[in-house]
């Protein structure tokens, strides 16, 4: 199984660091900014550098999706993983156009709410999970795994 990670980096490059036992099992693509903490992933990982996407950053998403078409047609990947932020929704929505299954983990850090992102990929994730049991009343396809302790 051909599997595509796509997150930014901070403590969304550092959720999906925390899934190794299941991505390194996977060839892998990796999709983020280059930032201090991604340079890791040089000469270890293949790779896919995008410009940061802020949030709400219409512009950068739109500017975005040309790229992450072209990626997802070159990689033709089986499975799609996030764990957010924004450029979450540019891979999310055209993978789910191409029929690759789609899942998005929450951050951690939203207990109350989802995100903007966590928002909008939920309404078409074949398998949304949250870190924070409470999340799952108001979101019922919402999956809880781990525990936010």
């Amino acid at each position: 199984m051909k599997v595509l990670l796509v997150c930014t980096s901070g403590g969304h490059f550092a959720t999906m660091n925390g899934l190794k036992s299941f991505w390194s099992k996977h060839e892998r693509v990796w999709v983020t900014d280059r930032n201090k903490d991604t340079e890791a992933l040089v000469d270890k990982e293949k790779i896919y550098w995008l410009p940061y996407q802020p949030p709400r950053g219409i512009l950068k998403l739109i500017a975005n999706i040309p790229p992450t078409l072209r990626i997802l047609r070159r990689e033709k990947p089986d499975l799609m993983i996030s764990t957010g932020a924004s450029v979450s929704i540019n891979f999310a929505f055209l993978a789910w156009v191409l029929g690759v299954r789609v899942v998005y983990i929450e951050s951690i850090s939203r207990f109350k709410e989802l995100s903007l992102s966590g928002r909008l990929v939920y309404l078409i994730a074949d398998e949304f999970y949250v870190q924070w049991p409470e999340l799952c009343a108001k979101y019922p396809k919402a999956q809880f795994k781990g525990y936010a302790a």
